[in-house]
């Protein structure tokens, strides 16, 4: 693969600075990132030893069948001649251009760059200067993203960490990194799991769950070993902190056992596993979702969250925008909030109104906020206009009807059946067999604002992802990062590259960082990048066994 993002030599003017203030430069290549496919490869009984390519990587893949076409294979692609190291990186100062706040970012423009490095020379540093381009997203910038300035290569951690306090003497914003997140130079190690279900061997079932309560957060691998699953991973974005509503429901759409338990956020990348898993297919996904009181009608924003509190944002109404804005909770003054019979948690209180129906959706109550839905009910909560509405709706005995839909970006209706599952995150990562990264359209980074989303995006990281092939053959992927010398992960192209060496004619990105997690038999796998461990997470995805 051609590199994503290219880093130029910046040829410096030495007649014009003169040799005291030349800017010192960083001379990069471009590099090329040969994927290694673990499908083509030779099963460790067949081959000799790791797989050598031209382009200097090495890979040694294991194989394990677990059950009638479901493979898992676990590999570590190696680049023998990458160096990374430690380094001090100065990051410029900028503005969240939602917020407002001032913060700082990796990049910055070439006058900054330039102006950096000479107060860094000054003080008698040695800064060097990187010209990072945009990856070849589908729907951001082509050339120049910004300027990196950076200050030394170090063999730890703490022996960078001790030049620091010159770089914060100077009044600017140190930031020690590892060279080897960045994409101009090949990782020295990326650990992978893949999975392989294929429809037309495998007998059992796959499905996204959120184990039964909605409002709850469990690892990946107990509720893998609770399920009696053959492989799970985890899935989408959720909540994981009570500031921005309920700890562990999701911030996306989410439907399991055929029932929408939380909405779109904007148009996003979803994973579709319909009849058991059989009719899996990936698309962008919006819903709505309507209460009706006879003539009376009043839009639903949200399912199973707390009214005013919109995580991801892409809603309707929604402050600072109704654009999808990944980890930033929106406000909403006027929303109306359904919560289902898998909401298990104390309902959120607070100004407003909240109407408790029965099965028959007919009210049972009308008045604060707050208690627990009753089993087989459901509960509406407005604040704002919606709860004006709610209380002119909500009589005892009067009924109030929800009406979902969920429908694709081509018009099409999603119906929910019993066997019918949903599991959603950011961004598509492979469309019609082609890599479609619309990183910025999903949310996952601003093209006008590089303090957001940058690291996330353009860095290596952990990454989970699922994907199919022309075959109907669901793969399901994770990669450990933030792992020095260990795994480094993948940035949202290189992970788009191998999705689609996989043969993958769609895919996507599911959640990753510290949730990334992969079970086999009820066991972790792989190595989560959280120091505590394994991460509860909100949904996962598991692939259970036929049930005889």
């Amino acid at each position: 693969m051609r590199n994503e993002r290219d880093t130029r030599t910046l040829e410096a003017d030495r007649a014009r600075r003169g040799p005291r203030t030349r800017v010192a430069l960083a001379v990069a290549s471009t590099i090329a990132l040969t994927v290694v496919n673990p499908l083509t490869m030779p099963a460790p009984a067949q081959a000799a030893g790791p797989t050598a390519t031209p382009a200097q990587v090495q890979a040694q893949w294991t194989t394990r069948t677990v059950a009638p076409g479901v493979q898992i294979r676990t590999g570590t692609i190696q680049h023998p001649d990458a160096k990374p190291a430690w380094t001090v990186a100065i990051h410029a100062p900028a503005v969240n251009r939602l917020t407002g706040a001032r913060t700082f970012a990796p990049l910055g423009t070439r006058a900054w760059a330039e102006d950096t490095a000479r107060r860094l020379r000054d003080a008698g540093l040695e800064p060097r200067l990187e010209q990072v381009g945009w990856p070849a997203y589908a729907d951001t910038p082509r050339g120049t993203m910004g300027w990196r300035v950076r200050v030394g290569t170090y063999a730890t951690s703490d022996e960078a960490q001790r030049t620091t306090p010159k770089v914060t003497a100077l009044g600017l914003q140190p930031a020690v990194e590892w060279t080897g997140y960045d994409v101009e130079q090949p990782a020295d190690r990326e650990s992978v799991h893949v999975a392989v279900i294929d429809p037309a061997a495998f007998t059992g079932t796959v499905e996204a769950t959120h184990n039964g309560d909605v409002a709850d957060r469990e690892t990946t691998s107990s509720v893998a070993a609770k399920t009696g699953s053959l492989i799970g991973v985890n899935g989408g974005f959720f909540i994981t902190s009570d500031t921005d509503g309920v700890q562990g429901t999701m911030a996306g759409i989410g439907a399991y056992d055929g029932e929408l338990q939380s909405m779109a956020a904007g148009s996003r990348a979803a994973l579709i596993l319909a009849d058991g898993g059989r009719r899996a297919r990936i698309a962008d996904l919006t819903t709505t979702v309507t209460a009706r009181a006879g003539s009376a009608a009043y839009a639903v924003q949200g399912i199973n969250r707390v009214p005013g509190k919109v995580r991801n944002c892409g809603r309707p109404g929604a402050t600072p925008t109704e654009l999808p804005r990944q980890d930033l909770t929106c406000a909403k003054a006027d929303d109306l909030v359904k919560f289902t019979a898998a909401f298990r948690a104390d309902l959120p209180t607070g100004p407003g109104v909240q109407v408790v129906l029965d099965a028959d959706h007919r009210v049972v109550s009308a008045g604060r906020r707050g208690g627990e839905v009753p089993s087989g009910g459901s509960v509406l909560q407005g604040v704002g206009s919606a709860a004006d509405w709610l209380t002119a709706q909500g009589r005892p005995g009067a009924r109030i009807d929800v009406q979902e839909t969920v429908r694709d970006t081509a018009g099409g209706r999603v119906a929910l059946g019993p066997d019918d599952s949903i599991v959603s995150a950011a961004p598509t990562l492979v469309e019609d067999g082609r890599i479609a990264i619309d990183a910025a359209t999903e949310g996952m980074l601003d093209p006008q604002d590089l303090s957001f989303g940058y690291a996330w995006s353009n860095g290596r990281q952990p990454r989970t992802m699922a994907g199919l092939d022309k075959r109907g053959r669901l793969f399901l992927v994770t990669v450990d990062g933030r792992r020095p010398g260990v795994s480094e992960g993948f940035t949202l192209a290189e992970g788009a590259e191998f999705m689609r060496s996989l043969g993958a004619e769609r895919a996507l990105n599911l959640d990753g960082g510290g949730s990334s997690a992969m079970a086999v038999a009820g066991e972790l796998v792989n190595a989560p990048s959280d120091a505590a461990g394994e991460r509860p997470v909100g949904d996962t995805v598991q692939v259970l066994p036929a049930r005889h």
